[in-house]
């Protein structure tokens, strides 16, 4: 028999395409990627892998890799997708095939499977990381054969098939949206929150944050260490990549922080509506921009934001294991180099304010910034500067007089 390795998350779609691999002649080896995905029962899901038929089922945790090599240099570049979404799950994605392509390696399996429909991003994501990591296996991706969707028109048909094949699923006919999550964030999307004109954020019922009205009438202050650009430590206490996220999703989600609700631009070419909360990860983007203002040489800054959107759109679409992302991975590991220090913020009802910050490679100097008389900065020296820098805006004046 042919054999194959399925992303499997336990849920109704990969319990069906489980099912359905299986008829269509495949082994099947079930890879369920702990990606910190709250309130789940790891051994349940393992177990119904096995009893739909899987010839194995395993769990591979993946957190401590994802914060640390995934959304850590993410968020060195300060990436957000049009400049608001902090990319949970798209860099969830790649790792997730990372991991069933070794598998795939191990069992010597000659196909990968996913869940990802024909009409969104993870598709691309899953796929272009397959093409990069093992081009000689091949993807199956059920969505996108029109035999599957022949059989499968809508989640009342895969829920009837799940009932007669005594596959045990929650899902119901009448889900208001489908959400992803992992520790980073999680997505609500689909259902009514495609109808704009439903308020997503009272629609949804938010599993990692209270409401910023619900959150306690007193203020939380949290520090955050760096080194080099990365978090290690929260409230003076160093702690690995993993629980830097876990503590701040606490801290974050009890204060209402890190709710969003957007319109965005898939990869295809679609727009689609968005609601997202990523309490730990909002904390960090934010400490770390402030400790940055500290420590970056100004145009240095300047040229990393001018890469960021690039950064994200790439980590957006999938193409994780490029050449290009290697070489702009390259260039932030090295203009991070200074950014040691630490960050205390004060959160209250959603909001983040920044208490104070301190870094031994401050280049910020009191004696140079100061308004006051005197220090160390010469007034005099701004006529010539100013000079030198209008020189070609006088001359352009001359022979194009404006104003007039």
């Amino acid at each position: 028999m042919p054999s194959c390795v399925l992303a499997y998350s336990g849920g109704l779609d990969t319990s069906v395409i489980l099912g359905w691999l299986m008829e269509e002649g495949y082994e099947v080896h079930a890879v369920y990627v702990d990606l910190g995905q709250p309130c789940e029962d790891r051994q349940a899901i393992l177990e119904k892998a096995k009893r739909i038929g899987a010839r194995s089922a395993r769990i591979v945790d993946a957190q401590e890799e994802l914060c640390r090599d995934f959304a850590f240099p993410v968020l060195q570049w300060q990436a957000k997708y049009e400049g608001m979404y902090l990319l949970g799950t798209s860099i969830a994605r790649p790792l997730i095939s990372k991991v069933c392509l070794e598998v795939a390696r191990e069992v010597g399996a000659e196909a990968y499977a996913h869940g990802a429909t024909g009409k969104g991003n993870d598709q691309c994501r899953f796929q272009l990381a397959a093409d990069a990591l093992a081009p000689q296996v091949r993807v199956i991706a059920p969505w996108r054969i029109e035999k599957f969707r022949k059989k499968f028109p809508g989640r009342s048909e895969m829920i009837a098939y799940c009932q007669a094949k005594g596959i045990p699923v929650k899902a119901t006919s009448a889900k208001p949206y489908s959400s992803d999550e992992n520790c980073l964030h999680i997505s609500y999307e689909a259902g009514k929150l495609e109808d704009l004109a439903v308020n997503g954020v009272e629609l949804v019922e938010f599993g990692m944050t209270v409401s910023p009205q619900q959150a306690p009438d007193r203020v939380e202050p949290v520090t955050i260490g760096f080194e080099a650009g990365v978090p290690v430590a929260v409230n003076g206490k160093r702690l690995r990549a993993f629980e830097v996220v876990r503590e701040l999703n606490q801290i974050g989600g009890r204060n209402g922080v890190g709710r969003i609700d957007m319109v965005e631009n898939r990869f295809v070419g679609m727009k689609s509506r968005g609601v997202y909360e990523a309490p730990g990860m909002t904390i960090l983007y934010t400490a770390h921009r402030l400790l940055e203002q500290l420590t970056l040489d100004r145009d240095l800054v300047h040229l990393r934001d001018r890469l960021a959107p690039e950064v994200a759109e790439m980590v957006y679409y999938g193409f994780w294991y490029h050449a290009k992302m290697d070489a702009l991975m390259a260039f932030i590991r090295q203009a991070q180099q200074p950014v040691t220090g630490e960050v205390a913020l004060n959160l209250y009802k959603g909001n983040l304010m920044v208490d104070r910050r301190s870094s031994p490679n401050s280049l910020y100097d009191e004696g140079i910034a100061t308004m006051e008389g005197g220090g160390q900065y010469n007034q005099t020296d701004a006529e010539g500067f100013l000079r030198i820098q209008g020189l070609p805006i006088r001359v352009q004046a001359r022979l194009h007089p404006r104003g007039r």
